[in-house]
């Protein structure tokens, strides 16, 4: 924090630093809040010739996805690219998967328009931001069934049963398409005012790669069911078919099973607690 504290003095000379928290972190970035204003990640790879230029890349990226998102992203404010840290200011609203909305059907045209927006942009506008993901669907699978190996104690017979049903089948055939995408789409990187059940900013763009585009539909599937996912879909600008549905369903009992692992594995209970709230009705 020390570190967090000297760069803000640095770079905003006459700015009073009065409270630093940690938020949270995940497998790449920690998460820090200053005064209630400004959200500084830092990078948790301790090489530092790859610590800086992922920085980097992803404040270049932030800014170039500002320029066409129709949601608000994180805009850097500045960047310490040989400490890894970058900072922007804080966006409003709070994590869905911490605030859950009364009636979340208003979030999905916001999400459908924001996705079909995403996926139709040209890849050479982004190709040299991210990297393509082509992580085959038998290997998804395979992970899948590492997973429930992990969790199978943890959840009741009944759903037991369903999930040992969804691994023991074969994966849906490969596709082509190709676009680029959040690819972590999931209720923790969606900001929401609970209030006003409105999308307000879309976070963590870590992930993000030139990939299958139906993988970020598929966190839509699992946070928000299969009902708000068909209203979103009517909001989407994409093709979308029998094929690309079965692939939703898919990838989203695989992210479902890997939630549950990894809050299982952490002790970041509110990943499991989300994801076991939806098994019946994802593996249904």
């Amino acid at each position: 924090m020390d570190e967090i504290r000297a760069l803000l003095v640095d770079r905003l000379p006459g700015y009073e630093v009065r409270s630093i928290t940690r938020l949270g972190e995940g497998l790449d970035n920690a998460a820090y809040e200053v005064n209630g204003e400004f959200i500084v990640r830092a990078s948790k790879e301790t090489d530092p010739a790859l610590r800086s230029k992922s920085t980097r890349c992803e404040a270049d990226l932030l800014a170039t996805v500002a320029g066409f998102s129709t949601l608000p992203v994180p805009e850097p404010v500045f960047v310490d690219a040989e400490a890894g840290l970058l900072a922007y200011v804080k966006l409003p609203g709070f994590p869905l998967i911490d605030h859950p909305v009364p009636e979340p059907a208003p979030l999905a045209p916001a999400l459908g328009r924001f996705l079909g927006r995403l996926h139709q942009t040209p890849l050479e506008k982004i190709e040299h931001l991210v990297a393509r993901d082509s992580y085959p669907l038998p290997a998804w699978l395979k992970d899948a069934e590492q997973d429930y190996r992990e969790i199978s104690g943890h959840l009741p017979a009944a759903y037991r049963r369903l999930v040992e049903g969804f691994l023991g089948c074969r994966p849906p055939a490969e596709t082509r398409a190709a676009a680029f995408c959040h690819n972590d789409l999931g209720a923790e990187h969606v900001l929401v005012d609970a209030g006003t059940s409105a999308v307000t900013g879309i976070i963590d763009w870590t992930d993000a790669a030139i990939t299958d585009p139906v993988r970020d539909l598929a966190l839509i599937y699992r946070d928000l069911g299969p009902e708000i996912f068909n209203l979103t879909l009517t909001h989407y600008k994409g093709q979308f078919d029998d094929a690309d549905r079965e692939r939703v369903v898919f990838y989203a009992r695989c992210k479902l099973l890997e939630d549950i692992a990894y809050g299982v594995e952490t002790g970041a209970r509110r990943y499991a607690q989300a994801s076991l709230a939806h098994l019946a009705r994802i593996f249904a």
